[in-house]
């Protein structure tokens, strides 16, 4: 079985955010990146179990430039066993889910897994992109996965419950809590990730669909007021004046 997963970057949470050029670009100074949590935790750990139980063959895939081999470097270490970088900045959904497809339909993958969403855009679109330019089924926000065979087992949380799904391979699967356990690499993953393989490939011609206008930093939050027990009154009249229903 052979498993692609979608790795990308984001700025590390503790990062402090801040926009240059009249906010139309994202300030990269200072910044520490990771590798997107969603990503890591859930599609690559799930994967990586995968191998070890059933001998998948893991390999990920990045839409990024040099500077994202550093992540790169460390999902190898996790335990994929190697790693495929597209050369070009990673600018729009559609874009990134383009060069994801064209490389998973030549090479023939089983399972194309990704993480649910990025923790910075939130924008939870690659996947769901990349199944319907493969024309391949797509379950999105799984919480569980099991391969017998050729067949996929699922769990995904829906409202009042849990969904069973069942599937046959190929498929692709976006991946939310639950699935896997978050792990730290060791020694020994760490050396052995200096000398796995990481391909880069030039990207297919794709028209990009959107573009950023802006950023806005959100407005900062208004301090706290505290009322007495003795105070009803006070309070009872500014959540009639100043308080806002959201």
């Amino acid at each position: 079985m052979k498993i692609l997963v979608c790795i990308s970057k984001s700025p590390d949470t503790t990062s402090k955010i801040a926009f240059t050029d009249g906010n139309t670009k994202f300030d990269e100074n200072g910044v520490q990146y990771i590798v997107n949590p969603y990503d890591e935790w859930y599609a690559l750990v799930r994967a990586v179990e995968l191998q070890e139980s059933q001998g998948a063959h893991v390999t990920t895939i990045t839409v990024g430039t040099t500077a994202d081999d550093p992540i790169i470097r460390k999902a190898l270490a996790i335990g994929a066993n190697d790693a495929v970088r597209v050369n070009s900045e990673a600018r729009d959904a559609y874009f990134v889910a383009s060069q994801i497809a064209e490389y998973a339909k030549i090479n023939g993958y089983d399972l194309v897994l990704t993480g649910k969403e990025t923790i910075d855009y939130n924008g939870s679109q690659v996947g769901g992109m990349i199944a319907e330019l493969m024309d391949t089924p797509f379950v999105s926000l799984a919480t569980r996965l099991e391969i017998v065979g050729s067949t996929a087992f699922m769990d995904r949380e829906i409202i009042g419950g849990l969904e069973e799904i069942e599937g046959t391979l190929p498929l692709v699967v976006s991946c939310s809590k639950g699935m896997a356990e978050q792990r730290i690499p060791n020694m020994r993953g760490i050396m052995a990730a200096r000398t796995k393989p990481l391909n880069v490939i030039e990207p297919i011609q794709v028209e990009e669909l959107t573009a950023y206008v802006s950023y806005e930093i959100p407005a900062a939050k208004s301090a706290c007021k505290m009322f007495g027990a003795d105070e009803m009154d006070q309070l009872v009249e500014l959540l009639h004046t100043e308080a806002k229903v959201i």
